[in-house]
Protein backbone atom coordinates (compact mmCIF):
# COMPACT_ATOMS: atom_id res chain seq x y z
CA UNK A 1 0.00 0.00 0.00
CA UNK A 2 1.23 3.53 -0.67
CA UNK A 3 2.39 5.54 2.32
CA UNK A 4 0.26 8.63 2.97
CA UNK A 5 2.28 11.64 4.15
CA UNK A 6 1.56 15.24 5.00
CA UNK A 7 2.89 17.94 2.66
CA UNK A 8 4.70 19.56 5.57
CA UNK A 9 6.67 16.33 6.14
CA UNK A 10 7.38 15.38 2.52
CA UNK A 11 11.12 16.10 2.68
CA UNK A 12 11.39 13.73 5.66
CA UNK A 13 10.84 10.92 3.15
CA UNK A 14 14.07 11.44 1.23
CA UNK A 15 15.89 8.12 1.60
CA UNK A 16 12.65 6.28 2.43
CA UNK A 17 12.67 2.64 1.30
CA UNK A 18 9.22 1.64 0.10
CA UNK A 19 7.79 -1.78 0.85
CA UNK A 20 8.37 -4.22 -2.01
CA UNK A 21 5.33 -4.67 -4.23
CA UNK A 22 3.41 -7.89 -4.70
CA UNK A 23 4.84 -10.49 -7.07
CA UNK A 24 3.51 -10.53 -10.63
CA UNK A 25 3.93 -13.58 -12.87
CA UNK A 26 4.91 -12.70 -16.43
CA UNK A 27 2.74 -14.91 -18.62
CA UNK A 28 3.04 -16.11 -22.21
CA UNK A 29 -0.20 -14.24 -23.00
CA UNK A 30 1.21 -11.00 -21.60
CA UNK A 31 4.44 -11.31 -23.61
CA UNK A 32 2.51 -12.13 -26.79
CA UNK A 33 0.15 -9.18 -26.27
CA UNK A 34 3.14 -6.88 -25.71
CA UNK A 35 4.77 -8.23 -28.89
CA UNK A 36 1.56 -7.52 -30.82
CA UNK A 37 1.24 -4.02 -29.35
CA UNK A 38 4.84 -3.01 -30.05
CA UNK A 39 5.22 -5.03 -33.27
CA UNK A 40 8.32 -6.63 -31.71
CA UNK A 41 7.97 -10.32 -32.52
CA UNK A 42 11.64 -11.21 -32.10
CA UNK A 43 11.89 -14.98 -31.67
CA UNK A 44 13.50 -14.75 -28.23
CA UNK A 45 10.15 -13.49 -26.93
CA UNK A 46 7.59 -15.49 -28.91
CA UNK A 47 9.13 -18.69 -30.34
CA UNK A 48 9.78 -21.22 -27.59
CA UNK A 49 11.53 -23.81 -29.78
CA UNK A 50 13.94 -21.26 -31.30
CA UNK A 51 14.51 -19.56 -27.93
CA UNK A 52 15.48 -22.89 -26.32
CA UNK A 53 18.55 -22.94 -28.59
CA UNK A 54 19.85 -19.62 -27.17
CA UNK A 55 21.91 -19.07 -24.02
CA UNK A 56 18.63 -18.09 -22.29
CA UNK A 57 17.21 -21.59 -22.78
CA UNK A 58 13.69 -20.31 -23.43
CA UNK A 59 11.58 -17.26 -24.12
CA UNK A 60 12.09 -14.07 -22.18
CA UNK A 61 9.97 -10.97 -21.66
CA UNK A 62 10.79 -7.84 -23.60
CA UNK A 63 12.93 -5.47 -21.56
CA UNK A 64 10.43 -2.72 -22.30
CA UNK A 65 7.60 -4.93 -21.00
CA UNK A 66 9.48 -5.28 -17.72
CA UNK A 67 10.09 -1.52 -17.65
CA UNK A 68 6.43 -0.77 -18.42
CA UNK A 69 5.37 -2.82 -15.38
CA UNK A 70 6.60 0.10 -13.26
CA UNK A 71 3.32 1.87 -14.07
CA UNK A 72 1.48 -1.02 -12.40
CA UNK A 73 3.90 -1.42 -9.49
CA UNK A 74 4.00 2.31 -8.71
CA UNK A 75 0.41 2.11 -7.51
CA UNK A 76 1.68 0.26 -4.45
CA UNK A 77 5.23 1.52 -3.84
CA UNK A 78 4.80 5.26 -4.29
CA UNK A 79 4.05 7.80 -1.62
CA UNK A 80 0.73 9.58 -1.59
CA UNK A 81 0.86 13.13 -0.34
CA UNK A 82 -2.12 14.44 1.58
CA UNK A 83 -4.16 16.55 -0.84
CA UNK A 84 -2.86 14.73 -3.94
CA UNK A 85 -4.83 15.71 -7.04
CA UNK A 86 -2.73 14.08 -9.78
CA UNK A 87 0.53 12.25 -10.42
CA UNK A 88 2.35 11.75 -13.70
CA UNK A 89 5.39 10.04 -15.10
CA UNK A 90 8.22 12.52 -15.71
CA UNK A 91 10.77 10.13 -17.19
CA UNK A 92 14.03 8.33 -16.54
CA UNK A 93 17.64 9.37 -16.22
CA UNK A 94 19.03 5.85 -16.38
CA UNK A 95 17.61 2.42 -17.09
CA UNK A 96 19.69 -0.74 -17.15
CA UNK A 97 18.42 -4.20 -18.10
CA UNK A 98 20.52 -6.49 -15.91
CA UNK A 99 18.94 -9.94 -16.16
CA UNK A 100 16.38 -11.55 -18.46
CA UNK A 101 12.87 -12.29 -17.18
CA UNK A 102 11.89 -15.74 -18.36
CA UNK A 103 8.25 -16.28 -19.23
CA UNK A 104 6.55 -17.74 -16.17
CA UNK A 105 8.82 -15.97 -13.66
CA UNK A 106 7.53 -13.61 -10.98
CA UNK A 107 8.75 -10.03 -10.71
CA UNK A 108 8.22 -7.21 -8.22
CA UNK A 109 9.46 -3.66 -7.67
CA UNK A 110 11.57 -2.33 -4.81
CA UNK A 111 11.92 1.45 -4.64
CA UNK A 112 13.76 4.07 -2.61
CA UNK A 113 13.07 7.80 -2.68
CA UNK A 114 16.31 9.53 -3.67
CA UNK A 115 15.09 13.12 -3.62
CA UNK A 116 11.97 15.27 -3.45
CA UNK A 117 11.99 18.81 -4.82
CA UNK A 118 9.12 21.28 -4.61
CA UNK A 119 9.10 22.83 -8.09
CA UNK A 120 6.18 25.17 -7.45
CA UNK A 121 3.76 25.49 -4.60
CA UNK A 122 2.01 22.13 -4.35
CA UNK A 123 4.03 20.51 -7.18
CA UNK A 124 6.76 18.03 -6.28
CA UNK A 125 9.33 16.16 -8.36
CA UNK A 126 10.06 12.77 -6.80
CA UNK A 127 13.20 10.88 -7.81
CA UNK A 128 13.03 7.13 -7.21
CA UNK A 129 15.73 4.50 -7.53
CA UNK A 130 13.78 1.38 -8.43
CA UNK A 131 14.77 -2.22 -9.08
CA UNK A 132 12.56 -4.88 -10.60
CA UNK A 133 13.48 -8.10 -8.85
CA UNK A 134 13.02 -11.63 -10.15
CA UNK A 135 11.83 -14.17 -7.59
CA UNK A 136 14.62 -16.57 -6.69
CA UNK A 137 17.38 -14.68 -8.51
CA UNK A 138 20.20 -12.55 -7.13
CA UNK A 139 20.34 -9.95 -9.90
CA UNK A 140 17.42 -7.64 -10.60
CA UNK A 141 15.85 -7.63 -14.04
CA UNK A 142 16.35 -3.88 -14.24
CA UNK A 143 17.50 -0.90 -12.28
CA UNK A 144 16.28 2.63 -13.03
CA UNK A 145 16.33 6.24 -11.91
CA UNK A 146 12.70 7.25 -12.31
CA UNK A 147 10.99 10.61 -11.84
CA UNK A 148 7.37 11.43 -11.10
CA UNK A 149 5.64 14.76 -10.62
CA UNK A 150 2.84 15.01 -8.11
CA UNK A 151 0.34 17.81 -7.79
CA UNK A 152 -1.42 18.70 -4.55
CA UNK A 153 -4.17 21.13 -3.69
Amino acid sequence: MPVVILKEKIRDYIGFVCEPTHWHIVTREQVNAFADTTLDHQFIHVDESAAKKTPFGGTIAHGFLTLSMLAHFAETFSVVVDGLTMAMNYGFDKVRFLAPVHVGKAIRAQARIVDIVERRSGQYLIHYHVDIEIRGEDRPALSAQWFAVIFTD
